[in-house]
């Protein structure tokens, strides 16, 4: 009779050798390359093919990402066939993004219309003429499903810039700003239905002179102080791709003009009359309430009399133009007028215009230009403010 004794160091070795057959298997599992989602095709008129991935479509254009020639845009057209993989949701042109609900599926485009077919229901077909829009679903969940929250969508920079001087004179000058901007949906093709921007620009500096030479007793060193502050924030609800409703506020003081405190709350209407994927032009009118408080003389005396506060019923009329030049260069300009109704000469004015000149990956080099004209200032300040800055600039996407 055969003997199926096994002595304990043989026992280990084959338990040892389980174990590690065990391990390389499931390392040799978790280490497999996953599956590579397959690419959609695009069959053209003349027969050539074109393997990658579908993006999004609006009206009879698609945009494609293929394999080997990047993103293009291709007009239907010159399209046989289109076959996708992903899920995509057609939107006609009789409908608003905003207020459709669907079901996203594949995509299919042939005989000049796009059918996407859904894993229930009947397939659903539109002709090119019909197409406003194709989305992708995860688009189409994030900005037409659903209501993102208040935190979804910001977008802009920020930026500063200071000098330092220590010598017999001291100075210290600095700058900060902030512009974001939340565009509802977040995506640029499909149309606005909300926005909201908000702006921050500080502008402080100080320098002191002492006196040369020294008198006996010692005459106090000389100050020099500019301190320049603006906020503005606004919300747009769109009627229509462009035109909107807003609501705005603002903030200024500028101790160059002794303006202490300037308050706007208004509202009114924009209009959007040039709109591409290189530039675009607003154009905008308002009804506010305006309050300005000014710097009061010290001391109050007969020839420096108690500056009373203006309490103003006005409108704003105003432009903002936006250009994206050759290099990634971006040029700004904007102006505002704002006359009084109930006092015609406490009118006031702002202007300005900027370049972002890139220099590494989300950094720039901003140069900026602001003018405010306030037309009654406080007594003895000039009318006109004018300062340039420039300014590193740091943007969020």
């Amino acid at each position: 009779m055969s003997s199926f004794t096994r002595s304990p160091k043989q026992i280990w070795n084959f338990v040892a050798l389980l174990l590690m057959t065990g391990f390389v298997a499931h390392n040799a599992v978790a280490q497999a390359p996953a599956a590579e989602p397959k690419s959609d095709v695009i069959v053209f008129t003349n027969g050539d093919q074109l393997t990658g991935t579908m993006e999004r479509g609006v009206g009879d254009s698609v945009v494609f990402k293929g394999d080997t020639v990047g993103e293009i845009t291709i007009p239907m057209s010159k399209i046989k066939e289109l076959r996708t993989h992903g899920s995509f949701v057609v939107i006609r042109k009789d409908e608003k993004p905003t207020r459709i609900t669907r079901r996203p599926g594949s995509l299919v485009y042939a005989d000049n219309a796009v059918t996407v077919e859904t894993t229930s229901g009947a397939p659903e077909t539109v002709p090119v003429k019909s197409l406003a829009y194709i989305i992708d679903q995860t688009t189409y969940d994030n900005e037409v499903a659903h209501h993102p929250n208040f935190l979804h969508g910001w977008n802009g920079s920020v930026s500063g810039g200071a000098t330092l001087i220590r010598s017999t004179q001291t100075g210290t000058s600095f700058s900060a700003g902030v512009a974001l901007i939340r565009s509802i949906p977040d995506v640029p093709y499909l149309p606005a239905k909300r926005r909201t921007t908000f702006n921050l620009l500080e502008s402080y500096g100080k320098l002191t002179q002492p006196v040369i030479p020294q008198t006996t007793p010692p005459t106090p060193a000389s100050e020099a102080k500019t301190n320049i502050f603006h906020a503005d924030a606004e919300h747009d609800l769109y009627f229509s791709p462009r035109f909107y409703a807003l609501g705005e506020v603002s903030f200024d003081h500028n101790f160059a003009q002794g303006l202490n405190l300037q308050q706007v709350y208004g509202g009114g209407f924009g209009w959007t009359p040039l709109e591409t994927s290189a530039q675009q032009l607003d154009l905008k009118a308002d009804v506010h309430y305006e309050m300005q408080s000014f710097i009061e003389p010290n001391p109050i005396t007969p020839a420096n009399p108690h500056i009373p506060n203006q309490n103003l019923i006005g409108s704003t009329f105003g432009e903002a133009y936006h250009r994206n030049l050759p290099g990634k260069i971006v040029f700004t300009e904007s102006a505002s007028v704002l006359p009084a109704f109930n006092n015609p000469n406490a009118y006031s004015a702002i202007a300005a215009a900027g370049l972002t000149l890139p220099a590494y990956k989300r950094i720039s080099l901003g140069l900026n230009a602001t003018d405010n004209y306030l037309n009654m200032p406080a007594t003895g300040y000039k009318k006109n403010s004018f300062q340039f800055v420039t300014s590193v600039v740091y943007s969020f996407k």
